[in-house]
């Protein structure tokens, strides 16, 4: 059965959304919603949408005899929390854009409304359906890398810059989900220091550095104010490393491997090989949306999207601020027990 859905928010991401439902086979793009008249007939026009579409500013103005069964929000952060709420309230199923609010109580009351009404609550944690990403996971899980010692990564570039969120909410969390997939584990002390030169009272840059339960250190950098863009995650154990480098499209995977020799022979680079992880094609947001239908027709969570998973990110989110504002300070992460 076709699901009918809604979108709000005709932006940079929404724009995603509407091209992948529009012509999903288990879609119907009932409507599209946003306040730029500008966004919406740029769409149309880029999409082929069909010409029955609603295209209207606010959900209001959707005539009453309009049926949905589920929505997607790709609106800035701060109105999550309560288009979430209208809309399961309203009885439809929800796929929200990153992050899911920007407090983990809130989270946490959106998972119980979900729950209470029987409807699936599914975040686009984008990078957890990066087939790259998935297979990183692999080969750490096969301990090709030997026993991990550390990690870093960088997410830089020059724009879009946000006005409703600052540089670590916008983009930290697609490398803390990364992270957190690959060790298998979550952090449990943060640490962030920013700098901000554009907007008052908001972070252009911030290095993060995540501290896990085995004494894994991870250590990033994050900022929209940089030409060099780079999109790098890498793992290093003491037999190799795991480099997942978006810029690079022919081979975003590979495997540096290598380790020192003794010390009577001054530690001399042993074995050194590079290697190409084989990576299966498909779009990541292709397949969120995929995914997105086949939990409404199974109402069955998706663990990669649960609202579990979103309140764990956004909880780790909360401690890096708290550690900004304080001056660089260590933040443990507090973590609430709840499930989908």
């Amino acid at each position: 059965m076709s699901i009918a859905i809604a979108v709000f928010g005709a932006g940079r991401w929404g724009r995603h959304f509407i091209r992948t439902f529009a012509h999903h086979p288990d879609a119907h793009l009932v409507a599209v919603i946003d306040p730029h008249r500008e966004h919406r007939e740029a769409c149309q026009a880029a999409f082929n949408l069909d010409g029955n579409l609603w295209l209207v500013d606010r959900w209001e103005d959707l005539p009453d005899h309009v049926t949905l069964d589920a929505v997607a929000i790709a609106t800035p952060a701060t109105t999550h929390y309560a288009l979430i709420t209208t809309a399961l309230q309203r009885g439809y199923h929800v796929l929200a854009e990153k992050p899911l609010t920007l407090d983990p109580q809130d989270c946490a009351t959106l998972i119980a409304l979900a729950q209470r009404q029987g409807k699936q609550l599914f975040i686009d944690h984008t990078y957890l359906f990066n087939p790259a990403v998935l297979a990183g996971g692999e080969v750490v899980r096969s301990q090709q890398l030997g026993t991990l010692r550390y990690g870093y990564g960088a997410r830089t570039h020059l724009g879009p810059v946000r006005q409703d969120v600052d540089v670590l909410w916008d983009l930290a969390i697609h490398d803390l989900a990364i992270f957190n997939h690959w060790l298998g584990q979550r952090p449990e002390v943060v640490q962030g220091v920013g700098q901000g030169w554009l907007q008052p009272g908001i972070w252009d840059q911030v290095w993060a550095t995540l501290t896990y339960p085995t004494g894994v250190r991870v250590q990033l950098q994050f900022c929209w104010a940089n030409p060099d863009k780079q999109r790098r995650s890498v793992l290093v154990g003491d037999r190799g490393v795991l480099i997942f480098d978006e810029m690079q499209r022919e081979q975003p995977l590979i495997v540096q491997r290598g380790h020192v020799g003794p010390a009577a022979a001054q530690f001399p680079p042993l074995d050194l090989a590079t290697e190409s992880v084989p990576v299966l094609p498909g779009e990541p947001l292709a397949m969120v949306c995929d995914r997105f239908l086949n939990s409404i027709h199974t109402q069955t969570p998706d663990p990669a999207a649960s609202g579990q998973m979103a309140q764990q990110l956004v909880a780790t989110l909360t401690a890096l601020s708290q550690s900004l504002t304080q001056g660089g300070t260590p933040q443990p992460v507090a973590y609430q027990s709840t499930e989908q």
